[in-house]
């Protein structure tokens, strides 16, 4: 039996990812496997629609499952829907892990306040919320568009540093890592010397990603047309938007390695985050909340009196 690889994806996209993932579930836990990996995470943007098939698919695979989501994080108040921060969405990038089925059950909760109380463009959930359920939670500070890494390449290490504190101290030492990722963008570089200041500073450890979006490299033009669906222009238009580079795929565990060379730690830390999600689902039973009914009701006679009262 050949060895597992040392290295976990822990920022990875499917089809859930509406219009921006390129890799079907089945097909990703599979490449997964195929690769070796002992774990790999699901990190969908602002929702949680594939976890129970990819959870699934992972456990018949022999692969560790580790649910997560990359959450839009308003700079202010969820409540405050406009272009705070000059983006389209107005709203910071997330990583976000479940270590724990009370983390899951919080990170559910975050996941649909970002849809009922914060939607502005983008399911967005706040600081405030953050703080109220983050419980049982693994988080990764997030790709360029994270707060951390806008503020460091805006200049402003001093206040990148002060929410890197903030995140540190709301989920603890051991659960709060400075992410970094290279797939060969400048900017990238310098979000990256950064955060390694940062956590050198913050006694931060560092883990290295890569933004998967599609399972393998020869997958990149047909990503492209993906984006294109999403944002209504053709592969024709000189000024689409598209992905600064084909380096968004699953690599392997020798090609992780290779990218952050440099930085060891990075990819060693992946196995770290790993081993700290620790995620078990029960399926095969019912899970419904208990409701608690007016003295003289039974929830059969409660429900029948809503129901008449519209």
């Amino acid at each position: 039996m050949r060895a597992h690889a040392d290295f976990v994806h822990l920022h990875v996209h499917s089809e859930y990812s509406l219009l921006d993932g390129a890799a079907h579930l089945e097909k990703l836990v599979a490449r997964a496997k195929e690769l070796r990996f002992p774990a790999i995470a699901l990190t969908d943007h602002g929702n949680l629609f594939g976890a129970i098939d990819f959870s699934l698919a992972c456990h018949k695979a022999g692969v560790k499952p580790i649910l997560g989501c990359e959450l839009y994080v308003s700079p202010g108040s969820r409540f405050e829907k406009s272009n705070v921060d000059g983006s389209y969405d107005g709203a910071n990038h997330l990583t976000v892990l479940a270590r724990t089925a009370q983390g899951y059950r919080n990170l559910i909760k975050l996941v649909s306040k970002g849809f009922l109380d914060g939607f502005y463009y983008k399911p967005r959930v706040d600081k405030e919320l953050l703080a109220q359920h983050g419980d049982g939670l693994l988080v990764l500070s997030g790709c360029l568009n994270s707060e951390v890494s806008r503020l460091l390449l805006q200049g402003d290490e001093d206040k990148a540093r002060q929410v890197a504190g903030w995140y540190q101290e709301v989920f603890g030492k051991e659960f709060y890592f400075l992410e970094t990722q290279s797939h060969g963008l400048d900017q990238q570089r310098e979000a990256t010397l950064g955060a390694l200041r940062i956590g050198k500073a913050l006694d931060i450890p560092i883990a290295g990603t890569n933004d998967s979006h599609y399972l393998e490299a020869t997958h990149a033009r047909a990503h492209e047309v993906l984006l294109c669906i999403q944002t209504g222009t053709t592969v024709k238009d000189p000024n689409r938007w598209r992905f600064a580079s084909d380096q968004f795929y699953l690599k392997s565990a020798e090609e992780m390695r290779q990218v952050f060379a440099d930085i060891p730690d990075a990819t060693k830390n992946t196995l770290a985050v790993a081993e700290r999600c620790n995620l078990e689902l029960t399926f095969g039973q019912f899970h419904l909340p208990q409701y608690q009914v007016p003295a003289g009701d039974s929830q059969e006679s409660y429900l029948e009196h809503l129901a008449r009262e519209g």
